[in-house]
């Protein structure tokens, strides 16, 4: 019998004092990250490179000049024209959580100097779904781009059209379409981006239909998703089915660019493109 007493699993206590959500781990190479070194390295992994959720913020701080963000559109908030249970109660909140009216934020900015609208998705305001007053925002955001003569940066992050608004949620996928068409005739620059995940009808409009479309490495970009495809087809699913490297190879993607180089890569295609 040992002179000490080692206590079990079941009588040890998690410390009171110690604050939740620093560390996360790693979905690839199972390191343990701490929340300063994953804003450090532009909230990735720093062993394998893989990248997590960026919200908003970050990324518009990411990608425009430092000072130039302007933000546009404020105010519009989610009506519920469906009369759908609860959802003006959950959209309270999520406002509340998130700080944000909407999921995507759209601004004037600069990038390497050159003059651009950016609408930027935020998939923590109900997991970046695409409802009437994102399709606004960014169909604004557009047309400003147009009256300015500036280019264009869309920067998805969406589970696709929002269920709760119906058939006005799907409405937005053509309205974008439409204002970017109007873009493409002023001859002024459309720049896709496509971040972990870009899916639905996010992905059967604007995200794939930029004069050039960008990825992040290893994101998922497709329609349904692969359970949903490999139900319907009655098929086995190649590898990398849905994945940035799987688009690229396919040509629905023209470059992947890691998040740390995006905003020289942003700089170098607008100064290229810009009239």
């Amino acid at each position: 019998m040992g002179i000490f007493d080692k206590p079990t699993l079941r009588r040890l206590k998690r410390r009171d004092d110690m604050p939740e959500g620093l560390w996360t781990k790693c979905a690839d190479c199972g390191a343990m990250l701490h929340t300063l070194e994953l804003k450090q390295h532009l909230q990735t992994c720093h062993h394998c490179g893989c990248h997590f959720l960026m919200d908003s913020r970050e990324r518009t701080e990411l990608l425009a000049d430092p000072g130039s963000f302007e933000e546009t559109g404020l105010g519009l908030v989610s009506a519920n024209p469906l009369g759908f249970a609860n959802y003006p109660e959950k959209i309270a909140a999520m406002r509340e959580k998130t700080g944000l009216d909407d999921a995507v934020v759209t601004g004037r900015v600069t990038i390497g100097g050159q003059p651009a609208m950016i609408a930027v998705m935020d998939f923590k305001f109900f997991a970046g779904s695409m409802g009437s007053v994102v399709g606004e925002k960014i169909t604004r955001a557009v047309e400003q781009a147009v009256a300015e003569k500036r280019g264009m940066v869309i920067v998805s992050a969406s589970s696709g059209a929002r269920m709760q608004e119906g058939m006005l949620s799907l409405m937005q996928m053509a309205k974008t379409c439409g204002a970017l068409a109007r873009l493409a005739e002023a001859r002024l620059p459309y720049i896709s981006v496509m971040t972990h995940p870009t899916t639905g009808g996010v992905t059967a409009s604007f995200a794939t239909i930029g004069d050039v479309n960008l990825a992040e490495p290893k994101c998922m970009i497709g329609f349904a998703g692969p359970r949903v495809v490999k139900e319907t087809t009655h098929q086995n699913l190649p590898a990398g089915f849905q994945t940035a490297e799987f688009m690229l190879e396919h040509g629905l993607v023209d470059a992947i660019v890691p998040r740390n180089k995006l905003r020289e890569e942003l700089a170098r295609l607008l100064a290229f493109m810009m009239p």
